[in-house]
């Protein structure tokens, strides 16, 4: 089984990152053979500063290898470092219909939040469906939010599949059933857009102030509080162990706990979480040259199960 997944550079990775595709993706990397890649070519449609772009590059490349990922089960690269997907995001592009395009939510909802509407905006659909089936991909990790993309993935296969024969699998989505959206600290969904997250690898004053202001009730120390209303008890149960879940839980329901406390019993948790990643990720830092060569090795991998589909939908219509 092959298993596909990608993220954007375009700001610093944070629990939500982690919690929603990251850890699953880490995870799936022993149940397939697995890429995981750099999506720099999608972040330029929000991001146009460059220097900002390869520090974005070079930051998610280190927090996923802290994280665990290991670049002997996972082909590990750039976006950019496998030319042959932009090319078969043309030849894609040939058989998707407009309507399909048109009716993806994440383009308007960009343009509502003010990013300015273009091209790459619009027909970034089909650069993703062009990550997916060049590689051949099985199965695709992603969120709820990001269904439909995937949909269109498959739409667009089928279609070429019907008008030229049969050269792309047809991909699956893999959606994860135990992580649930995963709050900010102001409750809204965790998003770089909304300013409401907590980095995994933030400054540790900073980490501190934001879980510190994590909207809360007025309830008072005396009073019973519901955990299951509760923004910081979301949190905190995502980062617990059942047990551990369980026994917050029964504190909320008595008298006697204050918001502060379950704060601080959150951050010990955050702490303790990515305390080892964290000490790798110095260690990768300090070698940089070892994390290109990760990412190099990774990009000849894509590139050749990359070329082989990429020639294989260039015969099929004709371009041979």
């Amino acid at each position: 089984m092959r298993i596909l997944s990608g993220i954007q550079p375009s700001g610093k990775l944070h629990l939500g990152n982690y919690l929603g595709m990251m850890q699953p993706a880490i995870e799936l990397q022993e149940k397939g053979e697995a890429f995981i890649f750099i999506a720099d070519y999608h972040a330029l449609t929000t991001v146009s500063d460059p220097a900002m772009l390869r520090e974005g590059s070079r930051d998610v490349a280190l927090d996923f290898l802290a994280c665990g990922l290991d670049p002997e089960r996972t082909a590990f690269y750039r976006q950019s470092d496998v030319p042959e997907v932009t090319e078969l995001t043309w030849l894609l592009s040939v058989v998707t219909p407009m309507g399909l395009l048109e009716r993806c939510h994440s383009y308007k909802d960009k343009i509502v939040k003010g990013i300015a509407p273009s091209h790459a905006l619009f027909a970034y659909p089909v650069l993703m469906t062009a990550d997916i089936l060049a590689v051949q991909s099985d199965l695709v990790p992603v969120g709820r939010d990001q269904k439909q993309h995937l949909e269109v993935a498959r739409d667009v296969a089928i279609k070429f599949n019907n008008q030229y024969g049969d050269v792309f699998k047809i991909p699956e989505p893999s959606i994860p059933d135990h992580v649930a959206v995963v709050p900010g600290v102001d409750g809204q969904k965790m998003s770089k857009s909304y300013g409401n997250t907590i980095e995994i690898f933030g400054d540790p004053k900073e980490t501190k102030k934001r879980i510190m202001r994590i909207v809360t009730d007025s309830k008072t120390v005396e009073e019973p509080k519901d955990p299951d209303e509760s923004i910081v008890f979301a949190l905190y149960r995502l980062l617990a162990t059942p047990e551990q879940t369980e026994e917050m839980a029964a504190r909320f329901r008595a008298p006697g706990l204050g918001y502060g406390d379950v704060k601080k019993a959150l951050l010990g948790l955050f702490i303790d979480h990515f305390a080892v990643f964290r000490e790798r990720r110095e260690e990768l830092a300090r070698n940089l040259d070892y994390v290109e060569a990760i990412l190099q090795k990774g990009a000849e991998r894509a590139r050749s199960e990359a070329r082989k589909t990429l020639t294989a939908a260039r015969e099929a219509m004709g371009l041979d």
